[in-house]
């Protein structure tokens, strides 16, 4: 996936999908690694060597786990009913054992209300005291796509992207929806934002003892690739 996707020129993926599979969700499913924590945590470790080794930075999603509320966030806004106990003893896993390999991290556009009445995302409790302070991540925070119906909360695009920067994302995405798009560019120019000297981060590299852009076996399989058709 990692050599595929940047032989395409795109420097990273928002991968992998950290969330446990309850069989609850209506869109986490099969997009997780499994329903057991410890598993998933080695899963996806693996997955994150490989994309590192390709030369890809990591992206985990979504913060501090979707899986347990039934609803889509894509078009409802999903609720999370347990204590944080429960949750950090099962979903807060994979994401507590994976913070020092990853360097993004997603939160979900779901409501914790036993935790903070916000959803993840916009939530200073989420990302800045329990993912910044206890997990001690010093990665970049990625919002989710804030045109989705869970992040409708914080009301008009401009006042979501206010709300994810202010509770400690360093970038608001704003996806499929070209007029809230420019209506949350216009508002960052107006207000003067600067990119998080983070993001650097996310640019394609070579990581400790790899050179992804020379390496004979990277230009192989992106080459393999292309001759297949697959890029």
């Amino acid at each position: 996936m990692a050599c595929e996707v940047l032989a395409a020129g795109l420097d990273f993926s928002f991968a992998p999908v950290l969330d446990l599979d309850h069989g609850r969700s209506t869109v986490i499913g099969s997009r997780s690694f499994g329903s057991d924590p410890a598993r998933v945590a080695e899963l996806a470790g693996a997955f994150i060597r490989g994309m590192h080794a390709a030369g890809m930075p990591a992206t985990g999603k979504h913060f501090p786990g979707h899986g347990w509320p039934e609803a889509d966030s894509h078009v409802a806004i999903p609720r999370d009913e347990r204590s944080l106990a429960e949750i950090r003893a099962c979903d807060l896993q994979p994401f507590a054992a994976l913070a020092g390999q990853l360097d993004g991290i997603m939160p979900a556009h779901v409501i914790y209300p036993q935790v903070d009445a916000q959803p993840a995302g916009f939530s200073r409790r989420w990302l800045q005291d329990i993912l910044r302070g206890e997990l001690g991540y010093q990665g970049v925070i990625f919002s989710d796509d804030l045109s989705m119906a869970g992040a409708h909360v914080a009301g008009s695009a401009d006042a979501r992207v206010a709300a994810a920067l202010e509770a400690g994302c360093d970038m608001a995405l704003v996806c499929n929806d070209r007029g809230a798009a420019e209506l949350a560019l216009s508002w960052l120019q107006r207000q003067g934002v600067r990119p998080a000297a983070r993001l650097a981060r996310m640019r394609a590299q070579a990581w400790p003892g790899q050179d992804y852009r020379s390496q004979p076996r990277w230009l192989e399989a992106a080459g393999a690739l292309r001759a297949a058709g697959l890029i």
